[in-house]
């Protein structure tokens, strides 16, 4: 989501703007997304708009009013990253940041080269690199703020040569690491959000979601929720929360990931937290069809989580593959939930990729934007083939919020693994991945579509 401060502008207006090339190369770890190869496609029974369609209504009010489906033509300003992907963006103040796995960075004149090490940012009109940097020992897939502060999310233990595991507070200027801040974890960050004073992170350490305090990192024992166990189902991997989304009143937190409990409940693959007043809580929002497996090569399926403008209600996206016309699976998929839902068992709607994954979820009012490797959407019938009713829509795609219907819109984007992250901004859509077209244009990594 994003914020706007005159203080954190204020900030950044103080710091240089890199014009060339000035700092050591670091090199470039590999890539932890490994692109999955599957057997078979997914698909669920569709009514004749070939999307499942089974309760629902329009959503209202938005903080960020995008009343219209953004442009398919990209803008010409945006910085071209040069090697690895983006998984991570985050906008403030005029500012965009990205983070992920990459080492070199150049101007969207292809003029100037810098080497940046898993996180840069940008003036997001003219898309001049600044000079903030930070050199990080693994990937960064986690980014927040207050409007004055960053914190940075990932896999690493190390930032600028000082220990810090999982999570690092910067000078958004510069890239300098707040010595007075850390949250002694023992294990990674992917996600994570600055909430009514609190910095919530979400990831593979002990407690999985914790809420810290800003300035320091110690745990505020605001989140105490245990989750546990992973699907037992192919190779799962660590207990993790992977990606969570809060709702615009800050008192929801809808979040996807590998667990079978939460809280001490059942849970699988999806769950939804309470945020009190003074402690958090496990909502009894759930539906049993998490509990249905997929592919054995992606056992821990859910991927990405937005909520509407308006926090009526939430989507989730898939990998995973499944079984063509079966509609008790949600593999491959975008589905809408209602938020004020306690346990249910199907969603609003189920828009089906047949077969191939997303990865990334943003919601407005006009459009729900998914992301990932996909050839089709509206393919229910699909099985790694356009069954009935699919349309073409490679590697992103717009649905309409109320019916999970395809809109026409279809920039087209080349598919590679996919993209992790999209970002709404006041203006538009930023788009993160790790392929170099879209919009029949080259746009390394990141991309802009504008609202028109």
């Amino acid at each position: 989501m994003s914020e706007s401060s005159a203080s954190f502008a204020t900030c950044l207006a103080a710091a240089p703007v890199a014009t060339s090339q000035s700092d050591p190369d670091h090199g470039l770890d590999s890539l932890r997304m490994k692109k999955l190869v599957l057997a078979i496609g997914v698909a669920l029974t569709a009514v004749a708009a070939a999307v499942v369609v089974f309760l629902g209504g329009p959503s209202n009010a938005s903080p960020i009013s995008q009343d219209a489906v953004v442009s398919p033509n990209p803008s010409d300003k945006t910085p071209r990253v040069q090697d690895g992907a983006v998984y991570k963006m985050l906008y403030t103040g005029g500012v965009t940041f990205v983070g992920g796995q990459f080492t070199q960075v150049k101007t969207y004149t292809n003029t100037g080269t810098f080497n940046r090490n898993r996180l840069f940012a940008f003036n997001a009109s003219t898309g001049g690199v600044t000079g903030l940097h930070a050199t990080f020992n693994s990937e960064v897939w986690a980014l927040a703020t207050d409007g004055t502060n960053l914190w940075v999310g990932g896999y690493f233990n190390t930032v600028n040569g000082v220990k810090r595991t999982g999570v690092v507070k910067l000078n958004p200027a510069t890239g300098a690491v707040d010595t007075k801040f850390n949250a002694n974890l023992n294990g990674s960050v992917t996600d994570m959000a600055y909430v009514k004073g609190r910095l919530i992170l979400g990831g593979s350490f002990s407690k999985h979601l914790a809420a810290v305090n800003p300035a320091t990192g110690g745990d505020t024992g605001y989140i105490n929720i245990a989750f546990a166990g992973a699907p037992n189902y192919g190779d799962p991997g660590p207990t993790k929360v992977f990606r969570f989304a809060v709702n615009p009143a800050g008192t929801r937190i809808a979040l996807v990931g590998t667990f079978t409990s939460v809280g001490g409940q059942a849970r699988q693959r999806a769950a939804m937290i309470n945020l009190g007043t003074s402690s958090a809580s496990v909502s009894g929002w759930y539906s049993s069809l998490w509990n249905n497996t997929c592919s054995t090569a992606a056992p821990s399926y859910t991927r990405d989580v937005d909520f509407s403008p308006d926090g009526s209600f939430f989507v989730i996206v898939t990998t995973g593959a499944g079984f063509p016309d079966e509609k008790n699976r949600l593999c491959d998929s975008a589905s809408r939930w209602n938020t004020n839902d306690q346990k249910t068992t199907y969603p609003i709607w189920v828009n089906y990729t047949g077969g191939d994954t997303l990865l990334s979820v943003q919601v407005t009012r006009a459009a729900v934007y998914v992301q990932g490797h996909q050839r089709w959407l509206n393919n229910p019938h699909g099985d790694n083939f356009p069954g009935d009713g699919a349309v073409d829509r490679p590697g992103i795609g717009a649905l309409n919020p109320s019916t999970g219907n395809a809109y026409s819109w279809n920039p087209t984007k080349e598919r590679g693994v996919g993209g992790y992250d999209l970002l709404l901004s006041p203006g538009g859509l930023w788009v993160g991945s790790d392929t170099t077209h879209i919009g029949g244009e080259v746009h390394e990594r990141l991309a802009f579509l504008p609202l028109p």
